[in-house]
């Protein structure tokens, strides 16, 4: 999953958040954005994405310590407004670089403990960066935050599992496919048979039971943002019905969310945030509508 993916819907979901959280929030992206791309730019060798995110590194490190950024300093300059108007940790942007370092390089994950790691620094420091705007990054909420996040960010991976293949990249636990009996072969060939299909069962109960588990948090956020956080969970676990829907085949078509999709989600979102209950259990859910 190309990481600015992950990042590409703040802006857009600022537009139903308090007015005065939308430019603060606009900044967090553009950091993360920004720092994703450093990762990605296929142009540049590994060495020279290290060096730039180095760099990248250094503008925080300047912000950390009231200074000047050597690069960029106007983006930097935006950081440490909001870092100092919010009391904003920088902690999370550094996670983040970290993740996105480890990413030039890490093509396997060997086991689900060192994939969980990855997300740890790749997912949680947008949810947790939004708590402190929302000044509610209290150790409950953090915790749900990191869960939704962590399974957001493997529901992504599931989508783009043909698209990660072709960049040289499998985020399936190796031991995973070990267990199934599932070859990196088949993911090549686009094999969708019974081993397949039991271990991305197996990935999609995880992912939804991860989502379930931090769901609760959108019911503690107050006002439209635990709307917009309904919206988000019901979003993540309509894309892992999609995923089941469609047979676990995720090499004929990426699964995406139409029109109608968009209509499900924001119809259960309603009904979560109406009625205070997530009124849905960790088990397929495959048979709703």
């Amino acid at each position: 999953m190309e990481a600015h993916h992950y990042y590409e819907d703040l802006p857009i979901a600022s537009v139903f958040l308090p007015k005065a959280l939308r430019a603060p929030i606009r900044v967090v992206y553009q950091v993360s954005r920004t720092a994703a791309e450093i990762a990605e730019d296929s142009e540049r060798s590994a060495a020279e994405r290290h060096a730039r995110l180095a760099d990248f590194r250094a503008g925080l490190d300047a912000v950390a310590n009231g200074q000047l950024a050597p690069v960029d300093p106007l983006l930097f300059g935006k950081l440490a407004g909001v870092a100092a108007q919010y009391k904003l940790p920088l902690a999370p942007f550094y996670d983040l670089v970290a993740a996105l370092d480890q990413d030039v390089d890490t093509t396997r994950y060997a086991d689900r403990s060192a994939l969980l790691d990855y997300c740890r620094r790749a997912a949680h420091p947008v949810g947790q960066l939004l708590l402190h705007l929302f000044k509610a990054a209290t150790p409950a909420n953090v915790v749900d935050s990191d869960a939704i996040c962590t399974a957001l960010h493997l529901t992504n991976f599931w989508q783009d599992i043909a698209a990660d293949w072709k960049r040289g990249r499998v985020y399936l636990p190796l031991t995973s496919l070990a267990r199934f009996h599932v070859t990196e072969a088949q993911i090549g060939n686009g094999t969708v048979d019974n081993a397949w299909r039991a271990m991305m069962a197996d990935e999609v109960a995880r992912c939804r039971a991860l989502l379930l588990n931090g769901a609760p948090l959108a019911l503690r956020v107050p006002g439209r943002a635990g709307i917009v956080l309904c919206g988000i969970v019901h979003g993540g676990l309509r894309v892992l019905e999609r995923i089941e829907h469609a047979g676990y085949d995720v090499f004929r078509s990426r699964p995406t969310l139409d029109a109608m999709d968009w209509c499900v989600v924001g119809a259960r979102a309603l009904a979560m945030w109406l009625s205070r209950r997530v009124g849905l259990r960790a088990t397929s859910i495959e048979g709703n509508a």
